[in-house]
């Protein structure tokens, strides 16, 4: 799918006018902490829970931004029986865990689908939720601290977590990971690039959306988090010990240029996507650790006003990739297998 070009629909005709609006309005929930307060910066509240924060926003603006980002991956995989997920858990899994829960989608769906299995999303900051299946429970927590949970996990699930650690933060996540992975469990983790790409030059080089990676990828690069997970999380997969490692690759428009009526959809829900997001994936590492320095919050503002002039312009035909990449924990005899030849080969 990623290496074929996306064909454009010639009829397309989206006046401004009329473009779409999408609600998802939810309650949040109430909790009397400071966890819950967060942290006011710029406008926004990120969350309270560790001294390095992380980039993204904790807000109703940002978790609607989770939600439409969840929509744009099931429609990648609409197609397939599970589009939660492509690791073959089987039918009864007992315990799933989704790092970096954000609002809180991912778990709750796979809680309806597999109520027999406990589901635990865990994040930094409480998703907005006010109502949540009896086999799903969401927790407040740093994974880079040493893990509690008992009972050993049948799939590890990870999602849009690109500039959240450093180099040995995500080695140790990894390694975390494949320790509280029952034999045989899977971990899965999906990404999207931040760069902006098309096939036929309609997008100029001149342009701010052309430039959006290379800019946020000098910013994570000097900030010490890495915003290309979507490229180094296989290696780094296989680094910790895991085997039987695949990998999907999806391009994915942004608008609804595709002629494909699929693809139109996706690039309709991934464009907005990018617009409720904008300001929250821009502000936060840009004031930080923008070129040639950090910006004001009012050079960001007149930056996001010109990249959402591009996103509208259907003259564009802009893309970006989504790698999905999903590995198995060895079971016991092959682990046993392994340790022996070690010792043969020592």
């Amino acid at each position: 799918m990623a290496d074929q070009r996306i064909d454009v629909d010639p009829n397309l005709h989206f006046p401004r006018e009329s473009e779409p609006s999408l609600d998802f309005e939810s309650d949040t929930t109430s909790i009397a902490s400071e966890i819950a307060k967060g942290r006011i910066e710029n406008g926004r509240r990120y969350q309270a829970l560790k001294d390095d924060v992380y980039w993204s926003p904790s807000d109703e603006q940002q978790f609607e931004a989770f939600e439409l980002g969840h929509m744009v991956c099931i429609m990648l995989d609409y197609h397939r029986s599970n589009p939660l997920f492509s690791a073959p858990i089987g039918e009864n899994p007992k315990h799933i865990l989704d790092i970096g829960t954000g609002k809180g989608n991912w778990a709750l769906d796979v809680a309806d689908q597999y109520p027999d299995a406990t589901v635990r999303g865990v994040d930094l900051f409480p998703p907005p939720v006010t109502w949540v299946p009896p086999n799903c429970i969401f927790e407040v927590d740093d994974i880079q601290r040493e893990w509690t949970w008992r009972e050993p996990f049948d799939l590890i699930h990870l999602r849009q977590m690109l500039g959240s650690f450093t180099a040995e933060g995500w080695k140790g996540l990894y390694q975390q990971c494949f320790n509280n992975l029952a034999p045989g469990g899977w971990i899965e983790q999906i990404e999207f690039d931040v760069r902006v790409k098309s096939d036929d030059g309609s997008l100029p080089p001149d342009s701010v959306l052309a430039g959006w990676g290379d800019n946020f990828i000098g910013c994570g690069e000097r900030a010490g988090q890495s915003l290309t997970t979507q490229e180094t999380m296989r290696a780094s997969i296989e680094a910790a010990g895991f085997v039987d490692v695949h990998e999907r690759l999806y391009k994915v428009p942004m608008g609804p240029w595709p002629k494909d009526k699929l693809l139109k959809e996706v690039g309709l829900l991934n464009q907005q996507h990018w617009k409720s997001g904008l300001e929250g994936y821009a502000m936060w590492l840009l004031t930080k650790f923008g070129a040639p320095s950090p910006w004001t919050k009012e050079e960001v503002e007149i930056y996001l006003v010109n990249v959402r002039k591009e996103l509208k312009d259907t003259r564009i035909h802009a893309y970006g990739y989504v790698r999905r990449v999903w590995a198995r924990k060895p079971r016991d005899d092959h682990m046993i297998q392994t340790l022996a030849k070690d010792k043969e080969s020592s």
